[in-house]
């Protein structure tokens, strides 16, 4: 049962919604977290892929931002069930060669994959990873003076330039490639400025901690979110959508953890005509077309290493997939999709209950489409993995309106939140000192359409309610550094 009022509204358990009702029952408000689903946890759900036991992630996969997250890790939640597994090579990327390279732990054995450029990776990230804990809080802020400026600065000159500006100054081919495949994560052209921040991101992150992968699924991050907030008091609503502000109880201030095309629809006639036509011009971009199979054994992938990776990035040369990303921001489908695969039943046992293998994939389309892709992706992984389709005993697809209508907060399909372009990389979802507050006094977003954009760190959700608590509530909790 609803009471009358609360301190603080939560709206949508994503993990930045889930990070911002935490925030602020640590500073000991009274918090109601409201779910549309029967299940919380946004993009973190798991689910049963087609037979009792197989388990599979509806969304998200694996996880380097989860365990590099300030907020996260000031969390005690391994006491709340969550653990992960580390495969041995974090990144795999194969190559028409029959070879492939992979990101591993280690800095040094990664450049030595790339003999001429080994030196020219070590150059570039090793003095990154030194100062990432330095600034990682910074990163994964909105725009701000950083504690560090000239550390930020070092970053930032490198983060800012293009995936295809910055892939110039390598000479083999192979390190192109696994560069290639860590931008292509931006799901923009790699041309655009800013592509080399995702790249850079999650390369130092793999560094540092590697690419985990949840026990039991995506869903044991939402769950033990859900359980220290609990734990701290927190009271969560299930199965109650909100789709306008009337079915709100009374409270203080109200975070939405949803997208801007959303927040119009349940608060637009709170808002300036300024704010209301800023959230209307908001850009989304690529979509996914997404597949699960269930097959009779592992990936017959002819490299070694890639049958050793959580993650395989499928696309071949740096070329082939910048061509195959900019074919899709102009509203077409190649025929040789970048794939991004997820191999977690490898190294996550629970995840099935024989020897049979969960595999998980995605390829980028235009926004909203409805095209089936899977013969696309499945020559692409076949491509580099004869057999694979002969191991195929079930599979299931999505495409990108699917998704939309799964979960409304992927409009078309961007499970972004939105392009992170250089337009709204800081001005997500509108251009304001602070993003996370909107017009209305009371009123803010959290979703990934805000600073620091898509992943699963749950900074987003962090960083709204440090703003609500400094603006309705006069106070904040400590930062994870106090």
């Amino acid at each position: 049962m609803l009471k009358d009022k609360y301190d603080v509204v939560v709206v949508g358990s994503g993990p930045n919604g889930l990070a911002a009702a935490i925030t602020m029952k640590m500073a000991g408000l009274d918090v109601l977290l409201l779910e549309g689903s029967d299940t919380i946890g946004g993009g973190l759900r798991s689910g049963e892929l087609m037979l009792p036991g197989y388990t599979y992630d509806i969304c998200s996969a694996i996880h380097p931002m989860a365990i590099q997250s300030p907020f996260f890790k000031s969390l005690p939640l391994k006491e709340h069930g969550l653990t992960y597994v580390k495969p041995p090579v974090l990144a795999a990327h194969p190559l028409d060669n029959g070879g492939a390279v992979g990101l591993y732990g280690s800095l040094l054995e990664t450049a030595r994959q790339f003999g001429k450029d080994a030196k020219t990776y070590e150059h570039l990230f090793d003095p990154l990873v030194k100062l990432w804990p330095e600034i990682v809080e910074d990163v994964l802020a909105p725009l701000h003076i950083p504690s560090s400026p000239l550390k930020m600065l070092k970053f930032g000159m490198k983060a800012l330039k293009s995936a295809a500006s910055t892939a110039r100054s390598f000479k083999s081919e192979e390190m192109k490639a696994l560069w290639a495949g860590m931008a292509a994560h931006s799901m923009l052209p790699l041309t655009h400025a800013t592509t080399s921040a995702i790249a850079l991101a999650l390369s130092i992150a793999g560094h540092e901690g590697g690419w985990p992968i949840p026990i039991g699924g995506s869903q044991s991050i939402a769950n033990a979110l859900n359980s220290y907030f609990k734990s701290l008091g927190g009271e969560v609503l299930v199965n109650y959508y909100v789709d306008s502000m009337e079915k709100l109880p009374r409270y203080k201030a109200i975070i939405f953890d949803i997208g801007p095309k959303q927040l119009l629809k349940i608060a637009g006639q709170k808002f300036s005509s300024n704010y209301k036509k800023q959230l209307k011009s908001y850009r989304y971009g690529m979509g996914v077309f997404k597949m699960d199979w269930i097959l009779d054994g592992p990936i017959p992938f002819a490299s070694e290493i890639c049958k050793k990776a959580g993650t395989v990035h499928i696309g071949n040369t740096f070329n082939e997939i910048a061509a195959g990303e900019e074919a899709v921001w102009k509203g077409k489908h190649p025929e040789k999709p970048f794939v991004l695969l997820a191999q977690q039943s490898l190294f996550d046992t629970s995840r099935t209950p024989d020897n049979r293998q969960v595999v998980w994939g995605y390829c980028h389309v235009p926004n909203g489409s409805t095209i089936d892709m899977s013969n696309a992706i499945e020559q692409q992984i076949e491509r580099f993995a004869p057999g694979f389709r002969d191991r195929i005993l079930m599979k299931q697809t999505i495409n990108a309106t699917d998704y939309e209508r799964y979960n409304p907060n992927y409009v078309g399909g961007d499970i972004n939140g939105g392009a992170m372009d250089i337009r709204q990389l800081f001005t997500r979802p509108a251009l304001k000192w602070s993003p996370y507050s909107t017009s209305a006094k009371g009123i803010y977003i959290c979703s990934s359409s805000t600073p620091p954009g898509g992943g699963v760190h749950g900074m987003c959700g962090y960083h709204a309610a440090q703003k609500a608590l400094q603006e309705i509530f006069k106070g904040s909790v400590p930062s994870f550094q106090e």
